[in-house]
């Protein structure tokens, strides 16, 4: 499988380390013949045609107009079957079950007093604690699996993940972290460095950033 390489138009996010990771934890992970998958916040689709490769049936959600065409092309230029539509996170799906949910939301904590996120920034800021679309994933994801089906989302150990983990299995999920990777800062973050530190959410002598992964399955 080659790396994940779609284009990407302006203002829609670039795949990176959080896609490469999410992509290697979707290859590991066994699907049924034909399975039924979701990626929620596809951006250009770098997950989506990734889920297609494998053999699946995939729909792919965004809120952005620019992100839904960007999918819509990368697809078409893929030769890929993937259905894609605008809409906020699981709205456009509701009455649908998949064996298989990927979540690349927006995670990063921001300085920005509770008010919501515009414009291409909203691929990555998430309120003051990073928060805001993973709570609802967290809660609202878990009604659209399948018996068996598996829920996975790649965040920062910035917007803390035991939580995450924590609201799945109170949705009665078997939910753990299972994949961890560290990161460079990326330009976003270097520029709140200071307020991420003032926070007590970055160490004074730490210099990277931790992705992880979390997989959550519904019990048969």
């Amino acid at each position: 499988m080659g790396r994940v390489n779609p284009m990407v138009l302006p203002g829609v996010y670039a795949p990176q380390e959080d896609t490469e990771l999410l992509a290697g934890v979707l290859c590991d992970e066994p699907l049924p013949p034909g399975a039924a998958v979701l990626d929620v916040g596809t951006g250009s689709g770098a997950l989506a045609l990734r889920a297609a490769r494998l053999g699946a049936r995939v729909t792919a959600v965004d809120v952005s107009r620019r992100a839904v065409y960007a999918a819509r092309l990368n697809a078409r230029r893929a030769g890929l079957p993937v259905r894609v539509r605008r809409g906020n996170l699981f709205e456009p799906v509701r009455g649908e079950s998949f064996d298989l949910i990927l979540a690349n939301p927006p995670y990063v904590p921001a300085p920005d007093g509770g008010a919501r996120p515009r414009g291409a920034a909203r691929a990555w800021d998430a309120g003051p604690d990073g928060r805001l679309i993973l709570d609802r994933i967290c809660r609202e994801g878990p009604a659209l699996l399948r018996p068996g089906g598996v829920l996975l989302i790649v965040q920062s150990a910035l917007s803390d993940p035991g939580r995450t983990v924590g609201l799945l299995r109170e949705a009665d999920l078997k939910a753990a972290v299972i994949r961890r990777r560290r990161i460079s800062l990326g330009p976003v973050l270097r520029g709140r460095e200071r307020w991420l530190r003032q926070r007590g959410l970055l160490s004074p002598e730490e210099n990277k950033e931790e992705l992880v992964v979390v997989r959550a399955e519904l019990p048969v």
